[in-house]
């Protein structure tokens, strides 16, 4: 479910009652843990954490106006969402994330190449979220991306 919202206050306004509280607090885990170079933006419809072009003018491959993904939060119809384009690009990261959640959550990880999802708001790891973000720096994330996805 894409948002309308222009601006992060707007998008957590907007959302159902139900889903207020578990959006902000990834949001602040997101935010407490982000990298320096990245910020928050409203991207593909949902919060968007990304690599602004003042630092990475190529933008991101596909559509090279967009800024670099980072790392997106959503809520969608039938769960919340974490998209972390780190995770997917890079195997060693996909293995801790895997590893330390099966350790800190009861039911087994729902998730897509790059989309951690949560049915169950009362199950959702929020510190490792915040781990995970500050797992890899801007720079580390330009280095990856560029080695790994962007030249593929």
């Amino acid at each position: 479910m894409q948002s309308k919202a222009t601006t992060p206050k707007q998008y957590l306004d907007e959302l159902p009652e139900d889903r207020k509280e578990p959006i902000s607090k990834l949001r602040k885990q997101i935010l407490d843990n982000l990298p320096k170079g990245i910020e928050e933006t409203m991207n593909y419809g949902m919060l968007g954490y990304v690599i602004p072009h003042s630092v990475y003018p190529d933008g991101y491959h596909c559509n090279t106006k967009l800024p670099l993904p980072f790392m997106n939060l959503a809520s969608q119809k039938n769960f919340v969402a974490v998209y972390s384009m780190v995770i997917y690009a890079k195997k060693e990261l996909m293995d801790w994330f895997v590893s330390e959640y099966g350790k800190r959550c009861k039911y087994k990880l729902d998730m897509g190449k790059s989309c951690i999802r949560f049915k169950r708001m009362d199950d959702i790891p929020f510190d490792l979220i915040g781990e995970l973000t500050a797992k890899v720096s801007a720079e580390e994330w330009i280095e990856i991306y560029e080695s790994a996805v962007k030249n593929k």
